[in-house]
């Protein structure tokens, strides 16, 4: 088994003008085939052994998703190091931590923005000798002797690769496959985020796993938009990028991403739930301000897709009238929604993360984009996904096959409190820095993974909830927040939700998020006034939409875990107020200790509770926020829910 840098090395060799990237800048496409790549990464990889930089030591990297954020990942991989990707809307605070946890020496930053954070935090950082950057706009009076130009450090790896044309070949054939490759963080839900040790073994596993699950051929034209902070990223755009090889895409930037998607048409793109159910209520929105006709047609041409993509998926017969009708419906209304989408071509689409509503995935499926679920951690890597052409949308799909170095296959096994524990593959080694982390994790060969999950008769896995986050009523029964909620947001009108409820309380509440994007349009729509996030969140007649859509959800939930009352967020949730991490992710404590106020009036029956919360500014600044905030409770229902969730109650 081969490192990063081999592989791209091998590729670059054998076919040096086979496309490899592709990126668009200034409104124009640029393309780098394989030996403008490898020779990209060779001066990088130079310039980093001529500053000095040892084999061990760990380089981070902050920007978007470009090309020279993987020429530099690659490069430092290739003179031994280990590298952290950094989430480029992360504080100067969080730069640092992460800084000091992993030991950087070398910091590459993207622009003037990632920059500044890197030089208000050099004093302090306890390792930092180093800042590269690649785009030097407004950076012309910046002097700090830690600053280098990108180029400027590839033109001195250049210098010395022209006096030792062996020096890289040299550098790249130390690498070893369980060198330690990146230290992948966790989204810190709960507290600091921890380095998971990532090997070049358990990169190119993952990458295998992805090949064995999507079928995806050599060439596919991929899209890369999540953050390669996130492991998903390494997996698929870093590793399985140079390990098939696919075409990697390069957007011009997050807000022209869906613009990209579609001058591209790309065939591979991996999204986190949040950008589905975000596309998926576009349209819904966009079908919301259509007339009666259009909005017909829309709704009969996905019925029309659903009786046939998704009962195939699900391997049910379909009716010979369905089959007549969709040539039409496709013509009508799927194959405009694909290409309105960019999702044209798409063959390989993957949501990973966290779980997402079956109706979002029901959606995509009509309108006959293929999208499949996938699990894992970052710790063990990916573990199943959906897989051939009949799966449960229910599920997180089959076990997936991993690379025949990286060890044996997965194996599974369900504690008696139902937590997933599994082994095999490339195994867990680790987080960075943490004695005793493999032993806290591990038993008897064993890795926690910490999720309640179960099993379909068709072997497929079904995944519930954390443990940890499982919460059980007052009358003993439990319910898990995360099933309530992905259903909740399948609503457009619902950005985010957090269910609450323990054992001092009798039912579950809700906090919601609201999609002010939607929203807005909507109340415009209806002829309602607003002039804020706030004023529009606690609107009443907002307050009576919402209820009605958490009632049409109730309906297909356990008596247990239905919602019956809920408040509105009276801000956006934000994580630079560490209400959410940088993935996006709810920080439940945190947010139930900052709105407990709210919280306790969800229980105590108050119709309104004012809320002052610290809020903290771009700038630094910190001030207090204060808004009135009116609870609602839902219309009850009594209709049975139509779920596989039993009750849960206490024996």
């Amino acid at each position: 088994m081969a490192t990063l840098p081999q592989l791209l090395r091998d590729h670059a060799r054998r076919s040096p003008q086979r496309l490899s990237q592709r990126h668009k800048t200034r409104g124009i496409w640029r393309e780098y085939d394989f030996s403008q790549v490898q020779r990209n990464v060779m001066e990088l990889a130079l310039g980093l052994h001529q500053l000095g930089i040892q084999r061990g030591e760990t380089v981070a990297i902050i920007g978007e998703n470009e090309p020279q954020h993987y020429w530099a990942e690659y490069a430092a991989q290739a003179v031994g190091c280990k590298v952290i990707s950094l989430y480029p809307d992360l504080t100067a605070d969080e730069v640092q931590y992460l800084l000091d946890d992993s030991e950087a020496v070398c910091l590459f930053a993207q622009d003037q923005e990632q920059v500044d954070k890197g030089l208000a935090v050099k004093t302090a950082a306890l390792n930092l000798r180093h800042i590269v950057y690649w785009d030097d706009t407004g950076m012309w009076s910046y002097r700090d002797p830690i600053l280098r130009k990108f180029h400027q450090l590839q033109s001195e790896g250049r210098s010395l690769g022209e006096k030792d044309e062996l020096m890289y070949d040299r550098l790249v054939d130390l690498g070893r496959p369980d060198d330690i490759a990146v230290l992948s963080y966790t989204s810190g839900t709960t507290g600091k985020p921890k380095g998971v040790i990532l090997s070049h073994r358990s990169l190119v596993d993952n990458a295998q796993r992805l090949i064995n699950a999507t079928r995806a051929r050599p060439g596919t034209q991929y899209l890369s938009y999540i953050a390669p902070a996130w492991a998903t990223e390494q997996f698929m755009g870093l590793a399985l990028g140079i390990g098939l090889p696919m075409v990697v895409n390069f957007p011009e930037g997050p807000e022209q991403v869906l613009e990209n998607i579609r001058e591209l048409a790309v065939e591979a793109m991996t999204f986190a739930p949040r950008q589905w159910e975000s596309m998926a209520s576009s349209v819904q929105a966009h079908m919301l301000d259509a007339g009666r006709v259009r909005r017909g047609i829309y709704e009969w041409g996905l019925k029309v897709g659903h009786a046939v993509h998704v009962a195939r998926m699900d391997g049910k017969p379909v009716s010979c009238w369905s089959r007549a009708l969709l040539p039409l419906a496709n013509a009508l209304v799927l194959r405009p929604l694909r290409d309105q989408l960019g999702l044209t071509r798409l063959r390989v689409a993957i949501c990973g993360g966290a779980t997402m509503a079956p109706d979002v995935f029901r959606m995509f499926h009509a309108m006959g984009v293929p999208l499949r679920n996938i699990y894992g951690s970052t710790e063990v890597g990916l573990l199943t996904s959906h897989q051939g052409d009949r799966f449960d949308l229910e599920t997180v799909g089959h076990w997936m096959q991993t690379h025949p170095e990286a060890g044996s296959s997965l194996e599974w096994m369900l504690t008696a409190d139902g937590e997933l524990c599994v082994r095999g593959g490339s195994s867990f080694l680790g987080y960075y820095r943490r004695e005793g982390s493999v032993e806290a994790k591990v038993k008897d060969g064993w890795y926690q993974t910490g999720d309640a999950v179960t099993k379909t008769d068709r072997g497929e896995l079904v995944f519930l909830e954390r443990v940890s986050d499982l919460k059980r009523l007052a009358d003993g029964q439990t319910f898990p927040p995360q099933f309530v909620e992905t259903r909740l947001r399948f609503s457009p009108f619902i950005k985010d939700i957090m269910t609450v409820g323990d054992e001092r309380r009798d039912f579950v509440a809700a906090l919601i998020n609201i999609d002010m994007g939607v929203l807005s349009r909507w109340a415009e729509d209806k002829r309602i006034g607003f002039s804020t996030f706030t004023d529009l969140s606690q609107r009443p007649e907002v307050a009576d939409l919402l209820s009605q859509e958490i009632a049409r959800v109730n309906q297909f939930l356990p008596a247990q875990a239905r919602v019956r009352r809920f408040a509105n967020f009276p801000k956006e949730l934000d994580p630079d107020e560490g209400e959410l991490t940088r993935s996006r992710k709810l920080r439940r404590e945190f947010l139930e200790d900052r709105y407990s106020a709210l919280v306790q009036g969800l229980y105590n029956g108050a119709p309104e509770v004012t809320v002052v919360i610290p809020v903290t500014y771009q700038d630094g600044r910190r001030s207090q926020f204060t808004a009135q905030v009116f609870i609602r409770d839902v219309a009850a229902t009594d209709q049975t829910a139509k779920t596989g969730i039993s009750n849960g109650r206490k024996r």
